[in-house]
């Protein structure tokens, strides 16, 4: 079983910023493809940022410019830079490897996990 752990959350003021990570439980895991979402009260998880196996990325308009998603060279762990932050980037976010998004050695794991969320809070 895959956990993912996100840390990084926290309460910013408008203009600032936070940086987010998700890791995945256990030394033998790698992350090679992500999607981070974000959750208000009461509502559907919205994308906000992807990067796939390759490495390519993409972002939803209302984050593009702001937002960056990178993992680590070692591919333990991603991170999503949030610059520039607005009140409406406020909830919960969320981390998500698609299937075949961890692999474990040389098997590529075929099921989708997710985290629990951080909170992120922007006040102005």
């Amino acid at each position: 079983q895959v956990d993912l752990v996100e840390s990084g959350g926290g309460s910013v003021r408008v203009g600032g910023s936070l940086r987010l990570s998700c890791v995945a439980s256990g030394p033998e895991y790698r992350i090679r493809a992500v999607n981070w979402y974000r959750q208000d009260t009461g509502t559907r998880r919205e994308l906000v940022a992807e990067m796939a196996n390759d490495g390519t990325t993409n972002y939803d308009a209302s984050v593009k410019g702001r937002f960056t998603v990178s993992r680590d060279q070692d591919r333990k762990g991603v991170w999503l830079q949030m610059d520039s932050l607005k009140t409406e980037d406020s909830g919960v976010y969320v981390c998500q490897t698609p299937p075949g998004g961890i692999t474990s050695g040389r098997h590529t794991l075929i099921s989708e996990y997710w985290g629990k969320g951080t909170q992120v809070t922007v006040s102005s």
